[in-house]
């Protein structure tokens, strides 16, 4: 078995694809355990985000587990091949450490990634996919990238999405103080939103959510008022941004219903934040006059703007996730050679037992104690050595000087002059 991490990002794949292989809450335990039922997966867990869906694995077969994601999405292999990545080994280690980090983000430094990695590692926990690697990879994780926030500034100045949404809204009304505002979702990137909208005390805030006391909890909040989802076809008109975040696998608001929207607020401006993978507007109705429709990746790339400020502290987080990467895979080499040197003891616990015991019989048999004494030793010792002076006898000629280089090293013997 071995580490092996596979997925698919916003840097090597297009949100219409990322959206195709996201793994909803409800259904992550599942999906875990069908893989894991698919042998040769020892353990597995996943991480499944708008920017990402990663799966860490223990694995003889890493191809068949990338066969498995397309297959459980419905999708043939070679529509993700050219967007997903394959990390054995150190490499799937070092990508854990920076991903945790905030260093492969979207937003450089952006600190929600870590929690989205122990929600990941507490399902895993509950789906009972998670073993001794993975645990001891995610442990790891976990205090690398608390290392990386307290002893650099990789996290300073950071630009959220939410701000960014903020941010571009500025760009398109001249005062967000006199807009209204409909949040579509209840989750930490609403809450997010509608917090950094608030600062700016908009006109109006109202939230529609599938659990209608979701939404009412953030309107008490924000002190805004609910709707909804069924009321989004009469209510959508009154509101000049709306933000959408939800975990619909399909999209909640079609062009048919902005086009409505438009003719009823006579082609005045509308701004929508769609920060849902999969998506929750239609991708059509950013093609229609007076709509300004913007994505998740799109907020993204306003997110990055000055990230330059923050280079010095990747150069110094990096150094420490090269370091702990280094001291990971000491560990994780020790473990593998866990089996040969239990092996090797066990082999020189049996010789052990077979002399004691046939000391004690000539003990016995009332034989001399310092004889006995002396024919034990030499046996054990003609033991102990008879498996590597036959290997170095039998060595070819080009493996019998490696050979003897090494039990000189084991042995702490000197090279003979």
């Amino acid at each position: 078995m071995q580490l092996f991490a596979f997925g698919v990002n916003h840097q090597t794949a297009p949100l219409a694809v990322r959206e195709q292989v996201v793994f909803h809450a409800e259904s992550m335990a599942q999906a875990l355990r069908d893989l894991v039922g698919r042998r040769p997966v020892k353990e597995a867990a996943i991480i499944s985000t708008c920017n990402r869906t990663e799966i860490y694995c223990n694995t003889d077969a890493p191809h068949l587990t990338i066969d498995w994601l397309a297959g459980y999405h419905h999708l043939k292999p070679q529509q993700l091949a050219p967007y997903v990545y394959q990390l054995p080994q150190e490499q799937a280690v070092k990508h854990a450490f920076r991903v945790a980090s905030g260093l492969d983000s979207m937003v450089l430094g952006e600190p929600q990634i870590l929690g989205q990695f122990k929600d990941a590692v507490r399902t895993a926990e509950a789906a009972g996919t998670l073993g001794l690697l993975l645990n001891k990879l995610f442990q790891r994780t976990f205090s690398v990238a608390k290392t990386v926030r307290s002893e650099t500034d990789i996290g300073a100045s950071t630009v959220s999405m939410a701000s960014a949404a903020v941010r571009l809204a500025e760009r398109i009304y001249p005062s967000i103080a006199e807009q209204s505002l409909l949040f579509v979702g209840a989750g930490e990137m609403i809450d997010l939103c509608a917090t950094h909208f608030a600062a700016h005390h908009p006109k109006r805030m109202t939230f529609a959510n599938r659990t209608p006391e979701r939404a009412q909890q953030l309107a008490d909040r924000f002190l805004g008022r609910t709707v909804t989802l069924n009321d989004l076809p009469t209510q959508l008109a009154l509101y000049d941004i709306v933000v959408c975040c939800t975990a619909n696998p399909l999209p909640i608001i079609g062009k048919g219903l902005v086009e409505s929207a438009l003719k009823a607020r006579k082609h005045r401006p509308m701004l929508m934040f769609d920060l849902a993978v999969p998506r929750d507007v239609e991708g059509e109705v950013a093609r229609l006059d007076d709509v300004f429709l913007y994505t998740v990746d799109d907020l993204g790339k306003i997110a990055r703007e000055g990230a330059d400020v923050r280079q010095s502290a990747v150069s110094q987080a990096e150094v420490i996730i090269e370091n702990q990467v280094t001291d990971f895979m000491h560990w994780l080499g020790n473990r593998e050679l866990v089996p040969t040197i239990r092996a090797l003891r066990d082999s020189a616990e049996r010789s052990r037992r077979h002399e004691i015991e046939r000391a004690q019989r000539r003990l016995g048999r009332g034989d001399d104690p310092l004889l006995v004494i002396e024919e034990l030793s030499r046996a054990l010792t003609n033991k102990f050595l008879h498996s590597p002076t036959h290997a170095l006898n039998h060595a070819s000629n080009e493996d019998r000087e490696q050979l003897a280089a090494m039990l000189r090293r084991i042995h702490q013997i000197q090279r003979p002059e």
